[in-house]
């Protein structure tokens, strides 16, 4: 993990030694533009392997980094210069700047002038308040899908749950986070508010970030007791019985404190 400017390992890329990270290079706006207008170019590609834009690529570095956060490898308070991580990744400066003003605009880090960016360090307070606006958001909404939602559509989303508790039994953190979301998502998503599901989902993802010295926090075991909540949850949603969703989503949003 690259750690400030030095660093040693690029973040969810395993470490290479003399090459950089599997990540397809971006084509020349030259390319790009002879391709749309039908001409081959010596770097075209097959047609089952289409032009890899530069916004995918920016998008691979930013899943890439998100990953890297979660999970702990971008550490808080550590500073990261784009030139030495898109060197890990194979990839040239700028979609990795790109990505890291995206996480910045999202609160993750912060803009140090003429170094990098800096993993912005959090304490249990800022996630205790993250937890209590969830809970303001989403438990009216999930008490109102209770009384509202029919059985079969709950029933549903059981592959879901599933998944939490397969991620869960990994021990990934980050492969967990994404399960966690997927579920919070599916289960808003049926309210049919879009933007409902979007504010969610960021204030989730933002609890998601590690706090300061919190490297033993959310392991194996806290992942699995976490995943148990969903199918619980699931299952009194099915049943119908708001009283025991009230109970089980406010014990599951005091345990993201």
């Amino acid at each position: 993990m690259k750690q400030g400017v030095q660093g040693s390992a690029g973040p969810g890329i395993p470490a290479t030694r003399g090459r950089p990270a599997s990540v397809p290079a971006q084509p020349s706006a030259a390319d790009v533009n002879a391709a749309a207008r039908g001409e081959h170019t010596h770097a075209e590609q097959p047609a089952d392997r289409p032009l890899i834009q530069r916004a995918s690529v920016r998008g691979q570095i930013l899943d890439a980094l998100r990953t890297a956060l979660v999970s702990g490898e971008l550490k808080p308070g550590e500073v990261y210069s784009a030139p030495a991580l898109g060197e890990r990744f194979g990839v040239s400066a700028t979609p990795v700047r790109e990505a890291m003003q995206q996480l910045a605009l999202e609160g993750a880090v912060e803009v140090v002038p003429n170094r990098g960016f800096r993993v912005v360090e959090r304490d249990a307070r800022e996630l205790a308040e993250l937890a209590e606006v969830r809970a303001l958001i989403e438990m009216p909404v999930m008490l109102r899908l209770a009384r509202t939602v029919p059985v079969e559509r709950w029933a549903e989303l059981r592959p879901l749950a599933e998944a939490t508790v397969r991620a869960a039994s990994s021990g990934c953190r980050a492969t967990y986070a994404e399960a966690d979301r997927a579920f919070h998502r599916a289960v808003l998503g049926l309210a049919g508010n879009a933007q409902l599901v979007r504010i969610a989902d960021d204030l989730h993802r933002r609890a998601q970030w590690p706090l300061i010295g919190a490297a033993g926090r959310w392991g194996r075991a806290d992942l699995i007791a976490d995943a148990a909540e969903h199918t619980a949850l699931l299952d009194a949603l099915i049943a119908g019985n708001v009283d025991v969703v009230r109970t089980l989503v406010s014990e599951h949003f005091a345990g993201a404190n």
